[in-house]
């Protein structure tokens, strides 16, 4: 999981990265290629 300033550019790397958030952070997953995580916050 990569921790990044920025989740716009994050996002557009993969057509299924969904933005969540939870607990006042910012998570993206993504189910088919899990190595697209990341968290912001």
């Amino acid at each position: 999981m990569k921790i990044r300033n920025s989740l716009r550019s994050a996002k557009t790397r993969h057509k299924d990265c969904r933005i969540i958030r939870r607990k006042g952070r910012v998570y993206i997953i993504n189910k088919t290629n899990p190595r697209f995580k990341a968290r912001q916050g």
